[in-house]
Order: C-alpha cells, then sequence, then structure tokens
C-alpha cells in the first residue's frame, strides 16, 4: 500500500536540517573516500600545487571527515576548518555563512558537487566563503566546473517496457495493455543517477555550461542555461539524456580534471539520466539539438531542477521538466 499525498514546501532551515542530517550517517562518507577517482584528484590537485599552499592559511568549506583538510597539511598549509590534527588544523562548527573565521584565507578547497553538479547547492556556501573570505587573487579548488549532455539508449529500459508483451506466451494472459502505464512509470520526471554505459551513449557529449569559481555569482546559479548540439553515432532509439560534469584544478604543470563522463572510470555521482516520453529513432550522422536550464526546485532550494527543449532530427520540437524527488515527500528515503 502507498499513499501519495500532496508534497509539502520546505522552509531554508529545515531544508539545510534535513541535508546536515543526510551526513551524520557513516555510509555517505564511506561512500566518498571510497571512491578513488574523486579522493585520488583531489589529493593529486592539492599536493601538485604543495608551492602555493605551503605555509599558506586555507579554508576546507564542508569539510566533512576532514580529509582534504589533512591532505592539504600534506603538502604544508596551516587549515582553517574542520576535523583535528594537533595545532595545524582548527575546527569551526557552524555554516560557512555564520561562522566568524579568524583571518582572512589564501586558499579554499571544497568538494561540494551534487548530483549532476549542482544538487544540494553546496556551491552557493563556496560563492559566499570566496566572497567574504577569500583575499584578492586567491586559490580556488576546483576553479572550473564544466556540464555536458548526450543522447542515449538505454536497454534496460525497452526490456522493461517489452516484457509486458512477453506475458502471454508464458502464462496466457495478454497482458500488453499495461505498455502504456509502464512507460509513464518508467520514463517519468524523476532525474534517475545511474551508471550509463558507454555503448548506449549515442553521440560525443555537447557542452552546455561552463562554470568560472573566481567570478561566478550565485544569482547566475538560479537559472543556468545552455544550448548544445550534436549527431548521432549510428542507428538507435534515443529514450534519454545523459547529463555529466567535470570540475578542473589549476596545477603549475597542467590542469587537472575530475570527470563524471560515461566514457571515464564511475564515480559515486554516476550520470543524470533525463527519460523521455517517447523513444525517437536515429541514423548516423542525425541531429540532436536543444537548451538545458538547470534552476532550483521551488519546493526545496537545495534540490536541482533539469528542463530540457530538444529537437531530434525532423521531429518537432519537444519539452520536458525534471527533478530529484524532494525530501520533504512523505515514504522518501535519502
Amino acid at each position: 500500500m502507498s499513499h501519495v499525498g500532496k508534497k509539502r514546501k520546505v522552509d531554508r532551515s529545515g531544508q539545510d536540517r534535513l541535508y546536515f542530517d543526510s551526513y551524520t550517517d557513516v555510509t555517505i562518507h564511506e561512500e566518498m573516500i571510497a571512491d578513488h577517482v574523486r579522493t585520488n584528484t583531489y589529493r593529486m590537485a592539492i599536493l601538485r600545487n604543495s608551492e602555493l599552499i605551503r605555509g599558506k592559511v586555507v579554508l576546507d568549506v564542508g569539510a566533512g571527515t576532514g580529509v582534504l583538510s589533512m591532505f592539504c597539511v600534506q603538502a604544508g598549509a596551516n587549515i582553517v576548518q574542520q576535523n583535528n590534527m594537533e595545532d595545524r588544523i582548527e575546527v569551526i562548527r557552524g555554516t560557512v555563512e555564520t561562522v566568524d573565521l579568524p583571518e582572512q584565507v589564501e586558499v579554499i578547497v571544497s568538494e561540494w558537487m551534487g548530483y549532476a553538479l549542482l544538487h544540494e547547492s553546496m556551491l552557493n556556501s563556496v560563492l559566499f566563503a570566496r566572497d567574504k573570505w577569500l583575499k584578492p587573487g586567491g586559490l580556488i579548488l576546483p576553479n572550473k566546473a564544466e556540464l555536458y549532455i548526450s543522447p542515449i539508449s538505454d536497454p534496460v529500459v525497452e526490456d522493461r517496457l517489452q516484457f509486458w508483451y512477453t506475458v502471454k506466451d508464458r502464462y496466457g494472459v495478454d497482458m500488453s495493455g499495461m505498455y502504456g502505464f509502464a512507460r509513464k512509470c518508467i520514463m517519468n520526471s524523476d532525474i534517475a543517477m545511474n551508471s550509463v554505459h558507454v555503448e548506449d551513449v549515442l553521440s560525443h557529449p555537447a557542452r552546455f555550461a561552463e562554470l568560472d569559481l573566481n567570478t561566478v555569482s550565485v544569482d547566475e546559479l538560479r537559472s543556468l542555461k545552455g544550448k548544445f548540439k550534436c549527431e548521432s553515432f549510428g542507428s538507435a532509439a534515443v529514450n534519454a539524456f545523459c547529463v555529466h560534469f567535470t570540475v578542473t584544478f589549476p596545477c603549475p604543470d597542467k590542469p587537472l580534471v575530475l570527470s563524471t563522463s560515461p566514457f571515464k572510470p564511475e564515480t559515486h555521482w554516476k550520470q543524470a539520466v533525463l527519460y523521455l516520453d517517447d523513444a525517437v529513432e536515429v541514423v548516423q550522422d542525425t541531429a540532436v539539438s536543444g537548451e538545458v536550464c538547470m534552476y532550483p526546485s521551488e519546493d526545496s532550494g537545495r534540490h536541482i531542477c533539469i528542463h530540457v527543449d530538444y529537437t531530434i532530427g525532423e521531429e518537432k520540437r519537444q519539452s520536458k521538466s525534471f527533478s530529484i524527488p524532494d525530501w520533504s515527500s512523505e515514504g522518501h528515503t535519502q
């Protein structure tokens, strides 16, 4: 039995409480630190910037277990924020918007990225810290983020939908009438966080947004828009879009990139999958184009919504909006 009630809007303090409560269990910290791509990229980026970090005051925003703080100590810094490492790390508990730091900082490091990059909206806190506490010309790690989209063909969806046509052969009961209901349930407006297989990606990813953390404002994050255009690799049925992100760390030799692309090793972020209402057949070089808009949910500002206007081949322009289920929804578990 299930009960679907009206979603209730959560006030900002309630949103923050739910967000911070989600980090009180060890599982989420285990998942993040066990993500070798994530953790090792941060470690290498910090160590490669050791000349710029050594002897400097570093602010680790949203430090959690403090692993990034300790990487900074390994690089020779004096750290402000979270955990305790003798006299090298000072723990300051509270949100960065409300605490007072003993001094300005020369480096900000933070692992702020959420699903689809902006879910949880922790980047807002990093930008607040940048504007209030970072000295002019200070270093931000990472300092750039990029968002990409690509059309995909998810075979699991097709298998689940076709299942209803196989029931008659198995059990003598025609259940094909369930197809429409199944499609509505499966190809819904939720943002699904899945691991997309390379063979299911139908084009080169198209970049639709870039953020410079040295200059981007919170206002810009309230409606992040960008156009995209790509061409399909071959014949297939497009039934979803895949959104992934990269973040870039400046380094003395060459920038270091942390990627959540399906073409790269898997991370705990996986990819954001946006299912279309109807699959569209494409052939080699079919044009896929449109515009993506990302914005906070009206019901819960820490949740991201994605709206996509798209055209596939000669089909008419379509639109669909997607969201991550609200923390306040009854029966929803983070």
